[in-house]
């Protein structure tokens, strides 16, 4: 059975290397941190709760953790990729600059994600390759983005 832990946003410990998923799960050697953050931390905490069953499921070792925007630069030390709400889109440049200096992967989550009730859809985008995940605010549409 794969190891889950929970660990609060914000916790210092120190940083391994990225490992990339394949090293992951049983007998794997280690976990990847996933942070998960939107405005005020509530949506957050159900999207958190949701990929970590899903992992545990698919026998992979994750930790998802919940964050806000206002606790962002402490919990990326603990991140190794953060999934940022849509309602964070004003802000994903900023987001992902800050994450980039840390070697942290930045993913959008699409609006409809809340609706994930078994987290499998959003496991998927951290499982997905690099580059059909990560997007920068000037990638998505002006009907999309909302003014800060």
């Amino acid at each position: 059975m794969a190891r889950l832990s929970f660990r609060p946003c914000g916790s210092r410990k120190a940083l391994s290397p990225l490992r990339p998923l394949t090293t992951m799960g049983r007998g794997g050697g280690g976990s990847m941190r996933i942070l998960v953050v939107c405005g005020a931390g509530a949506s957050s905490t159900f999207v958190a709760q949701r990929v970590r069953h899903a992992a545990q499921a698919r026998g992979l070792d994750i930790t998802a953790t919940a964050g806000t925007e206002q606790s962002l630069p402490i919990d990326l030390d603990a991140a190794d990729i953060v999934l940022v709400g849509p309602q964070l889109i004003p802000k994903l440049d900023r987001i992902t600059e800050a994450a980039a200096a840390r070697g942290t992967r930045v993913i959008l989550m699409p609006a409809d994600i809340f609706r994930d009730l078994d987290g499998s859809r959003t496991l998927a985008l951290i499982t997905a390759p690099a580059a059909a995940t990560t997007r920068s605010s000037t990638d998505i549409p002006s009907t999309e983005r909302t003014s800060s």
